[in-house]
């Protein structure tokens, strides 16, 4: 208790390396980005075969979701990164959290973007069939707008999770936000500044990704989101 009461916060070697740490920030919406519009296309994939494949294909998207979404996103990395070895398939550390996340993202947004589709009326796709539009037309210029607006808040809610989901990288060496204070705090023994700042960095990520992301979704898709 005396140790704590004594204890001097000194925050100027973090901020000395808060260039690095920024990147680390840049490096952490990539791979929020990434995994994010990877998971989408998995996830969009997934929605139209639980809708309208087949009784096996169905089953095979159920199982997939049961379990990517029952398990966390660190056990499916750590299979991932140290038992695929075992059978001769070695993934570099970012290879590793990169599929890990975007298969789990998959999962997520295979159950939201179904909700989408099914928000789809069945007379806007009979319309867009009469005018003559090919499947995937009727996908990119029916399909997608509507799901856009309709799953846009949780679609946007999701983005913001795996930015702050991404520091799970840290685990396995990945140098984003996390990591990266990792290694200064290993070096300057300065553990709560250095997470002090680091946690301010996160707090402005998503805050401007919220806003980022609520005036896109009013501008392009007119979906209700609050701005702060």
């Amino acid at each position: 208790m005396d140790r704590l009461v004594d204890y001097t916060f000194q925050f100027s070697n973090v901020i000395q390396n808060l260039p690095y740490l920024l990147k680390g920030a840049l490096f952490t919406l990539e791979i929020a980005f990434v995994s994010f519009w990877l998971g989408a296309a998995i996830g969009l994939a997934g929605a139209m075969a639980k809708l309208h494949g087949g009784r096996l294909l169905r089953a095979l998207v159920s199982i997939y979701i049961t379990l990517f979404t029952n398990t966390p996103a660190l056990v499916q990395i750590f299979f991932l990164f140290y038992a695929l070895p075992d059978v001769g398939i070695v993934l570099e550390p970012m290879t590793a959290v990169l599929i890990g996340l975007t298969l789990n993202s998959g999962a997520y947004l295979t159950d939201i973007l179904r909700s989408g589709v099914e928000s789809v009326r069945k007379a806007e796709i009979e319309t867009a069939v009469t005018l003559g539009m090919s499947g995937l037309q009727t996908v990119r210029y029916v399909i997608l707008p509507h799901i856009a607006k309709t799953i846009y808040a949780p679609l946007c809610n999701f983005f913001i999770w795996l930015v702050l989901g991404s520091s799970i990288g840290a685990i396995f060496g990945v140098e984003e936000l996390t990591g990266r204070a990792i290694n200064i705090s290993t070096v300057n023994l300065r553990t709560i500044e250095t997470f002090s700042v680091v946690a301010a960095i996160y707090v402005a990520l998503t805050f401007i990704a919220s806003i980022a992301l609520g005036l896109v979704g009013r501008h392009l898709f007119r979906a209700k989101i609050k701005v702060f």
